[in-house]
């Protein structure tokens, strides 16, 4: 069962979805447009009738991603220095770096 915070497809209990189902693929994403977490950015554009938004650079330190593995809550500026969760060392997919820029408003 899905973390209840957590919209996506088909979204299993450590966050996978339908889009991304390796090991390693344990965040959810907080959006800047609606401020929901998300699996991925394909399915907020799935579930979504809006565009997304990135997280927005003023917020760089507010809570914006969530281990799937542990449920602890990591700050953007976190999460992008970060190979693995500092709540229980999950290894995070370092694929997931290519779409910073759709996730994160000040890189790109």
């Amino acid at each position: 069962m899905p973390p209840e915070n957590v919209c996506g497809i088909d979204v299993d209990d450590e966050t996978r979805c339908t889009h991304y189902g390796t090991e390693r693929d344990i965040v959810a994403i907080r959006f800047g447009c609606c401020g929901d977490f998300y699996a991925c950015y394909k399915c907020h554009r799935e579930l979504t009738d809006h565009e997304e938004q990135p997280w927005p650079a003023t917020e760089r330190e507010a809570s914006a991603v969530l281990c799937g593995v542990c449920g602890a809550t990591l700050t953007a500026a976190e999460y992008v220095s970060a190979d693995s969760c500092p709540g229980c060392d999950s290894t995070f997919n370092p694929g997931c770096e290519s779409h910073y820029d759709t996730y994160f408003e000040w890189i790109g």
